[in-house]
């Protein structure tokens, strides 16, 4: 190559990466907090300064450690640690860590530190598109890559999925180039992105199958005389790769067993969160590396809770909650997110493939393999909450799709304007859906005001719009108003001047214990987020007490997340939610009397829910009237096997052991219900 065409070449990927990073700070400055940010950040700043791997095992220290970095120089407020439950405690004093200092200061410098692996990975995605196919190729997969809105969403969060895609990415890319031309070097490399990758996030253990298989390949396809040498060579690549890995894995807890220092514990404990673990076979295995101490304690934990986690975590697909994920929620996710460009680089891909355009044998096992495979376990997980699970297979995608685009343009000359109509499209959509990249969905599906008819969660509702919500409230002078916000708890509304009222969630109400004063009828203006709209904590239907909302035409939607409701508005389902735990809380602190009040009021209101009639047995047990309680818990029984019983399966053991005891009355008092 040319030393100008070099030049201009390294000048075109400087001028892309930095456009960039303009738009992750410009994303970055009109997203509040989302749901994660808050004790991912407090966790790796708690490990920096205390090492401390036990506040939030659900993720490896990585990306978390990244992201604490630049605040380490800093001086902070602290909040004190109380001994919660790791979930609340991470939680609660995340939240309070980011928002009692500097909060726009501190997620502006861990999201640009995030950043850095998301502008890494768009630096491999040309680095990989140039070495297999060519520099034209490379630079059209770069440009499509910066304009894409899921890494825009995603790529200046403090959360792991971008830095885990780049991270992955590399490890292939590593493992490619070593395959190509063995060296001790690519080795090392290979084997320490696969550490980083396994540090970043759960899912980089999905590169040791995906290792694996790849070597297998590269053995089958090596001459027959040199298959044995081919073989001996590829196991002791894995091996090595394997100590280094393993070595990593241990450094990045300090070469310590036990996830939190000076006599800390975890909380629970492991071997009694352990016990949570639904397949026994997994529990099993974890409890025996725990025995002789395998892995570090909490790198253990976090895999245990990647496990529970994916059993309890309810998903919404095509307008229904379901109790676990379903295999179609990914494929479909992946049509409706990915963007049409992106989708008829994929046809062009396999289109090439099969008519033999690109006949690059082993640099095709290098670009499918990874991604099938991780869209294969993906689709066969159960915990589907948004498509940023898969943004490890696109940089695969866009160095394919680029290749193959360049691969029909050396057949035809005019497929150039086809090229850079589908360029121009990418620049368009991304421009059109800022700052809400989060809310994406191709124009196949609607776009963006329609995807909310398919999917939630993340894939359009984190929690982000609290300063658009807060500009809307400004802009139209308004100071009283409710709001049913998804990630209210972890994050508080005011902590951005909103003024609004909260109504309950089901994080507020079950997990935090957050007192809510909730009139049955309220009068707007009402914000709901959309994953409670959608009924993805409480359940849909009749299980959501604001599913009445879905009839009324919204006044205003917030970057496609927050819906506006002017009028007068009976909730008479989220009042009686409010008093069955103010009726829970009165039974905790000794006031059996005003509890039954509570209770009642909770049944008239919503008699048609379990909790307050749930809630109403315990008052009555803890009032010595048993045969009333088991009337109330028998009733709760009868809602939770036949109002959509298979989002209230956790309802059942616990009421039948409710009705055992009120049956039993002189065995002692009722517990005090919570939800299961």
């Amino acid at each position: 190559m040319p030393t100008h065409t070099r030049r201009w070449t390294a000048l075109t990927v400087v001028c892309l990466l930095l456009l960039l990073l303009g738009e992750l700070v410009l994303s970055d400055q009109r997203n509040s907090a989302t749901w994660d940010e808050a004790h991912h950040l407090f966790s790796g700043y708690e490990s920096w300064k205390q090492a401390d791997f036990g506040l939030n095992p659900e993720v490896p220290p990585l990306v978390k450690l990244l992201a604490a970095a630049p605040l380490l120089p800093m001086h902070l407020q602290v909040p004190k640690l109380q001994g919660r439950p790791f979930q609340t405690e991470c939680f609660l004093d995340g939240k309070a860590f980011v928002f009692k200092n500097d909060a726009s200061r501190l997620l502006f410098r861990a999201r640009m530190a995030v950043s850095i692996l998301t502008l890494l990975l768009a630096l491999l995605v040309f680095l990989a598109t140039q070495e297999i196919f060519n520099t034209k190729a490379a630079l059209f997969a770069l440009a499509l890559f910066v304009f894409d809105p899921n890494l825009l969403a995603h790529g200046a969060l403090v959360t792991t999925d971008a830095g885990e895609a780049c991270l992955i990415f590399a490890a292939i890319y590593a493992l490619y180039r070593n395959a190509k031309n063995p060296s001790a070097g690519r080795l090392l490399v290979a084997s320490m992105a696969v550490g980083l990758a396994i540090l970043s996030k759960f899912t980089g253990i999905l590169l040791i199958p995906m290792f694996v298989l790849l070597a297998a390949r590269e053995v089958a396809v090596s001459a027959p005389q040199l298959r044995k040498q081919s073989a001996l060579r590829w196991l002791r690549s894995l091996a090595v790769a394997g100590v280094v890995v393993y070595a990593m894995l241990w450094a990045a807890y300090g070469f310590r067993y036990a996830a939190r220092p000076n006599g800390l514990s975890l909380n629970p404990p492991l071997a009694e969160y352990l016990q949570q673990v639904p397949s026994q076979v997994d529990a099993h295995l974890l409890t025996d590396m725990a025995r002789v101490h395998f892995l570090p304690e909490s790198f253990l934990y976090g895999l245990a809770n990647t496990k529970i986690t994916a059993e309890i975590d309810p998903s919404y697909f095509f307008g229904k909650v379901y109790p676990h994920g379903i295999w179609l929620y990914f494929p479909a996710a992946f049509l409706i997110k990915s963007t049409v460009p992106l989708l008829l680089l994929c046809v062009l891909g396999f289109a090439a493939i099969a008519t033999r355009k690109l006949n690059h044998q082993r640099e095709l096992w290098f670009l499918l393999l990874p991604p099938a495979f991780y869209f294969l376990v993906a689709m066969s997980n159960h915990m589907d909450i948004g498509v940023r699970h898969l943004l490890p297979i696109y940089p695969f995608l866009y160095t394919l799709g680029a290749g193959a685009s360049w691969a029909f343009l050396r057949t035809n000359r005019r497929w150039a304007y086809a090229l850079a109509a589908l360029l121009l499209w990418q620049v368009v959509t991304s421009v059109r859906v800022f700052p809400a990249y989060m809310a994406y969905a191709n124009e196949l599906w609607g776009g963006p005001t329609k995807t909310h008819l398919y999917l939630s969660d993340a894939n359009v509702d984190w929690g982000q719009q609290l300063l658009a919500v807060r500009e809307y409230l400004q802009k139209h002078n308004i100071q009283q108003c409710w709001f049913a916000y998804f990630p209210a708890g972890a994050i508080d509304p005011a902590d951005y001047g909103i003024p609004c009222k909260l109504l309950p969630t089901a994080d507020t109400i079950w997990w935090l214990n957050e007192v809510h004063d909730t009139p049955s009828a309220i009068n707007g203006p009402v914000l709901i987020s959309d994953s409670d709209l959608a009924g993805i904590e409480f359940g849909d239907g009749p299980l959501n007490p604001y599913d009445s909302f879905k009839k009324v035409k919204p006044s205003a939607v917030i970057q496609y997340g927050v819906y506006v409701y002017d009028g007068h508005f009976n909730i008479p389902l989220a009042a009686g939610l409010a008093h069955a735990q103010q009726a829970e809380d009165m039974l905790r602190s000794g006031q059996p009397q005003a509890a039954l009040a509570e209770a009642q009021q909770a049944v008239d209101l919503a008699p048609g829910l379990v909790n307050p009639q749930a809630a109403l047995g315990d008052v009555l047990m803890a009032l010595h009237r048993p045969a009333e309680a088991c009337a109330s818990y028998k009733t709760a029984l009868h809602l939770a096997l036949t109002v959509r019983p298979e989002l209230q399966t956790d309802w059942r053991p616990v009421l039948l052991a409710d009705i055992q005891r009120c049956s039993q009355p002189a065995t002692g008092q009722a517990h005090v219900q919570t939800e299961p």
